[in-house]
């Protein structure tokens, strides 16, 4: 297992040195909302540009752990190109995933559902779960997205 383990750093080490759509978008057409986690000081940006319901481009800005950028880096790859629905679905799959702990699921959640599957990359976060404090870092750039869609429906 820890060859799969040291893949699973390699990748979260890889987002975190060579993010990706790391930047700002034009605001508007792009929405923007910034997240901040108090435990750590991580601060997340992210703006998104969507056109007839599909996320067209999305950058990410701020500054924190290898964990919340990496995350972050990664759900800007797994988003962008993603209608609104497939949007939340992927960010509800990847809190699943998040709220796994000690091999089982979130109350609520059915062992029959698999909250990995399809997230590729992102699973290479699981091993987050092991370090509860840490989730949160995990999951601050998705919550920010999550503002970002919000806003748009308050619009």
């Amino acid at each position: 297992m820890s060859g799969l383990e040291d893949l699973y750093r390699e990748i979260i080490l890889d987002h975190y040195r060579n993010p990706r759509n790391q930047g700002e978008l034009e605001t508007p057409p792009a929405v923007m909302a910034e997240g901040f986690n108090p435990l750590c000081g991580d601060e997340v940006t992210v703006h998104i540009h969507v056109e007839d319901g599909v996320i067209v481009d999305m950058k990410f800005g701020g500054h924190g752990c290898s964990i919340s950028l990496a995350s972050a880096s990664m759900m800007t790859t797994v988003t962008t190109g993603k209608s609104l629905s497939e949007a939340k679905d992927i960010i509800y799959s990847f809190k699943q995933m998040m709220s796994i702990h000690e091999g089982r699921l979130e109350e609520g959640s059915e062992e029959t559902d698999s909250p990995m599957a399809g997230l590729g990359d992102l699973q290479a976060l699981q091993g987050v779960v092991k370090f509860p404090v840490r989730i949160k870092c995990a999951t601050l750039g998705w919550n920010t997205l999550e503002q970002c869609f919000e806003e748009l429906a308050s619009q």
